[in-house]
Parts: C-alpha cells; sequence; structure tokens
C-alpha cells in the first residue's frame, strides 16, 4: 500500500522521524524491513539509532541501481503519470490531488499480485460514491478472516508466479555477472556522473581504472574513487567493466609529483575553461596522467604554466582572463601571458585517495616537466 505525502523539502533526519511516525507507524505499526536509497536523512546516525530502537532492519539501494528498489521507482512513476494527466495549467494544485491519486493507485489491481492494494490489507475493496443498492451486510468475523487468509495465500502464490516470469524474460539478456576480488582494477561507468567536460554526448563511457576495496555482496563493490568525485563508492556489478591491460592501457598509478625548491608540484596536460568565483579567477585543469573525474578548478595564482594559460586565452578568446594592471573590475580582459605569481601551498584533490594522507602540492610543473610536455 501507498501513501503519497506532501512536503515543502527533503526533510532533517529528525523530521523524517515525526513523518514516520505518524504517517507509517499510525496506519501500520512498526515494520521488519526499511529500504531506501542512501539519502543523507537515511544514513544519519539519528534514523540509524531510531530504527535500531525499534528493532527495523535497513536496507539500502546501491548506487545507480534503481532496480534494488523497483517497486518504490515504478510507484512514482505511476504518480507522476496520475499528476500530469488532471494537473492545471498553472501546476499549483498537485497537493490537493495527492489523496485522489493514493486511493487510485490503493484500489487499483495489481498485474503481479491480481488483488488491489486495498484488498491484500482490509480484505475488500472501499465505497467509493454511494450507490442506489441497498447496503450489503458485514460477514462475520470468522468468514472475514477467512477470506483474508485466502487473498494473502493467492497473492503469495501470484507474487512468486509474477517474480518467476519477470526472472525468465529479464535472464534472456542477462549474462552471468563476473566476480571481483579485493584488489582487482576496474573501469566504472560514467552513465550517471557529471564530469567536468562541455558535452557528456563525448565524454568517455569508462573511467579509472579504480581498486576495489571491499566487497559488499556478489553484485555490489565498494571502489577507491578519488576526493574530486563526491559520490557514494558502492556500485552495482553491472556499472563496471574489467580492466585488460595492453599497450594502451593507462599506468597503474598516476605519475608521481615533480619536487621544485621541496615543494610537490603536479604537472598540467591542458587547461580547459576559465571562471571567475569570488572576484577571484579560476581554470579547470586537467592534469597529465589523469582522466577526466579528475579534473579540477585551480585559482590562477597556483598554475605556473604562463604557455599554456596563453594558448587557452588565444583559443577562446571569450572566456574570463586575467585582469590588466590597474584596468576595471571586467570579468573579460586581455590576457597577459602568465596567470599570476605563485601563490600558496593547494591540494591536488584528484591525487587524494580516500584513506589516504593528503598531499601540500601546487599546480605548477618544473621547467623540465614543462619542455617535456612542449616536446610531445
Amino acid at each position: 500500500m501507498a501513501h503519497f505525502i506532501p512536503l515543502k523539502k527533503l526533510p532533517s533526519s529528525s523530521e523524517l522521524v515525526q513523518i514516520f511516525t505518524k504517517e507509517i507507524f499510525r496506519l501500520h505499526g512498526v515494520p521488519n524491513v526499511l529500504v531506501s536509497d542512501r539519502g543523507s536523512q537515511f544514513i544519519s546516525k539519528f534514523w540509524r539509532g531510531f530504527c535500531h530502537q525499534l528493532g527495523v532492519k535497513l536496507s539500502f539501494s546501491s548506487a545507480y541501481h534503481p532496480q534494488t528498489n523497483g517497486l518504490a521507482e515504478r510507484t512514482n512513476q505511476t504518480l507522476e503519470t496520475y499528476l500530469r494527466c488532471f494537473i492545471s495549467d498553472a501546476q499549483d494544485d498537485w497537493v490537493t490531488l495527492l489523496p485522489w491519486a493514493e486511493f487510485a493507485y490503493n484500489n487499483a489491481t495489481s498485474q503481479s499480485t491480481k488483488f488491489s492494494p486495498f484488498e491484500i490489507v482490509t480484505g475488500m475493496h472501499p465505497t467509493i460514491f454511494p450507490s442506489s443498492f441497498s447496503p450489503q451486510n458485514i460477514p462475520a468475523l470468522e468468514e472475514h478472516l477467512d477470506k483474508l487468509r485466502v487473498i494473502w495465500e493467492k497473492t503469495r502464490l501470484n507474487l512468486e508466479s509474477a517474480s518467476l516470469s519477470q526472472k525468465r524474460a529479464a535472464d534472456r539478456r542477462r549474462r552471468p555477472p563476473p566476480v571481483y576480488h579485493v584488489g582487482d582494477r576496474v573501469w566504472l561507468s560514467t552513465r550517471h556522473i557529471r564530469l567536468k567536460v562541455p558535452s557528456m554526448k563525448f565524454a568517455p563511457r569508462f573511467i579509472g581504472p579504480y581498486t576495489i576495496l571491499r566487497c559488499i555482496n556478489p553484485v555490489v563493490y565498494a571502489l577507491q574513487l578519488p576526493v574530486s568525485l563526491r559520490i557514494p563508492n558502492s556500485f552495482h556489478v553491472s556499472l563496471l567493466k574489467p580492466l585488460s591491460c595492453n599497450r594502451f592501457t593507462r599506468p597503474d598509478s598516476p605519475p608521481p609529483p615533480v619536487v621544485v625548491d621541496g615543494t610537490p608540484e603536479y604537472e598540467i596536460e591542458s587547461i580547459l575553461d576559465s571562471r571567475y568565483v569570488r572576484n577571484r579567477l579560476q581554470y579547470l585543469v586537467h592534469w597529465t596522467g589523469y582522466g577526466p573525474a579528475d579534473r579540477t578548478w585551480v585559482s590562477s595564482r597556483d598554475v605556473h604554466a604562463p604557455r599554456l594559460v596563453s594558448a587557452f586565452h588565444r583559443r577562446f578568446p571569450d572566456r574570463p582572463a586575467p585582469r590588466p594592471p590597474g584596468g576595471r573590475s571586467s570579468r573579460r580582459g586581455c590576457c597577459q601571458g602568465s596567470a599570476g605569481a605563485a601563490g600558496s601551498p593547494t591540494r591536488h584533490p584528484s591525487s587524494q585517495l580516500r584513506g589516504r594522507r593528503p598531499l601540500r602540492v601546487l599546480c605548477a610543473r618544473s621547467r623540465r616537466a614543462r619542455r617535456r610536455q612542449f616536446r610531445i
């Protein structure tokens, strides 16, 4: 049975407890298992502690794999279809339509169970509108309980039959998933990851390779990701691809930094974009030996590559450039051929893997590294 609850914004963990108590516990009691995504309110200590005290087992869906909680995803699609048909042109009355949508959904016969949610829970369909026919007598308690038992048994059998039928249909297009082990290196699909590229249409389909940290279950693995990605590190096996080593494969590890005056500095392969943030110029940097997922925005003061900066602004004259000395505070100015003097050390986010101690680095390159790059 579904319940549609209108909210102005995503609730906090404490608000989630109040909503659960008012809308779920009040009507159905304490569930045995709760399946949810990995939203911050669902993985918070407050919510985990609340469910632990009630004896509720929490089950989280894997990232970018909606099939884990397919029933909820399908219910959301059905609700969107209903609202799309009945909502006003101003689209401001969807809250008033939710009770009608909830009743229609719970009173509709399921293709899998062959019963409606109302019939499964209460054993009967509720009256929709008054009828001119004489009201029927309420069945006796034992007769009502027997009817409920029959409905539950038929529901269980229909669900098993539908599950087997759906599994056979899905298995026709499936292959056994590959088995990975801790320490294996795999490619990660970019299907649900926004990369810092002008167009995702021409973006790489896989990034990495990344090392497997642990096996959560036979179809979900945790990867060692760079901090710059800022996404959950557990993925369904369908989003992973085994690494096949050949002469085109990237090295096992990114190139080490070049030490200049006692400071480790990473080599810049190219500059892709520029912007102003809080009146300070930044460049989108592609690091030598790293993938598109490791591109980072770096302050212009920390980019010690004047030739690359000049080449970037010659190629993209409309992008924000360094302001001329003594000029107005315009975000677009002529390029001076330099990104400014070296600033204070910054961290290279793409080089920091989870669980490792961060390094203090600069974005600049040594003269030897510059000559090596421009010879290429």
